[in-house]
């Protein structure tokens, strides 16, 4: 049986640039939306003369989901993602650019038909809605309120109550101010699974926004009390949940 020490000294220094969760496989899993996102995405390309990619990551989901438009443009802020991103989308045709996640946006006015982003850190919405044509469509995968709150409380304790910024309906209100129309709106909770406490070292450095701040040093009580609940329950279980938006330029 690997130690302790030896799962979390692998999980603490494995590359997390990108989107690519692969190193999870068999220590972690996680029930998917059942829309199916990339799939759905597949489609809109297939329409689409020219799109853009908002926080792509490592660009993975959007490479998935070829062929690409003719035009093809994604942003991200991060330098090591840029590079796993622009490998994934040169081959294929596609061009990133550095922006950062709020905007402004180094591309003109009303020049794509359909802006994507999946699990954008914010969304630019007024950014959005200017570089779509009119008519065009925005259409995204997001976290949704509440997502891995079970994790983050067990390093941070209770969240303060209230409702969450990542909630559905403010979404929907910010696309609407921005000039677009919501034309499809979903709603998800899902089942994680963390199988190893490797499995959640590596979540938390990947997505660090769940605990800020987050280091083996600093939390290393709470490891290893998690990782004691894991070796007598088998995995620790939290939830996160996804929506889906889509909605039209006017």
């Amino acid at each position: 049986m690997t130690s302790y020490e030896e799962l979390v000294a692998e999980a603490a220094t494995v590359d997390v640039s990108g989107w690519d969760f692969s190193w999870l496989d068999g220590r972690a899993s996680e029930e998917r939306p059942s829309w199916g996102y990339q799939r759905l995405l597949r489609r809109r390309f297939a329409s689409a003369r020219s799109a853009l990619d908002l926080q792509t990551g490592g660009a993975e989901v959007v490479a998935g989901a070829g062929p690409l438009p003719a035009r093809f443009v994604a942003t991200e802020s991060w330098a090591p993602n840029l590079a796993v991103a622009r490998r994934a989308l040169g081959p294929l045709g596609g061009q990133v650019v550095l922006a950062p996640d709020e905007g402004p946006l180094p591309l003109a006015d009303a020049s794509f038909d359909l802006v994507t982003t999946r699990h954008p850190v914010v969304t630019p919405w007024a950014e959005a809605a200017r570089v779509l044509a009119p008519g065009g469509t925005f259409f995204s995968q997001q976290v949704g309120p509440d997502s891995a709150r079970e994790l983050s409380e067990w390093f941070l304790g209770p969240w303060p109550p209230g409702p969450q910024a990542r909630d559905p309906e403010v979404a929907r209100a910010r696309a609407t101010g921005a000039g677009l129309d919501v034309l499809d709106l979903r709603l998800e909770r899902l089942r994680m699974e963390l199988l190893d406490i490797g499995a959640v070292v590596y979540i938390l450095r990947k997505c660090p926004w769940w605990v800020p701040e987050f280091s083996v040093e600093r939390y290393g009580d709470r490891l290893r009390a998690l990782h004691d609940l894991i070796e007598v329950d088998g995995a620790f279980v939290a939830h996160s949940t996804r929506f889906l938006i889509e909605a039209r330029r006017r």
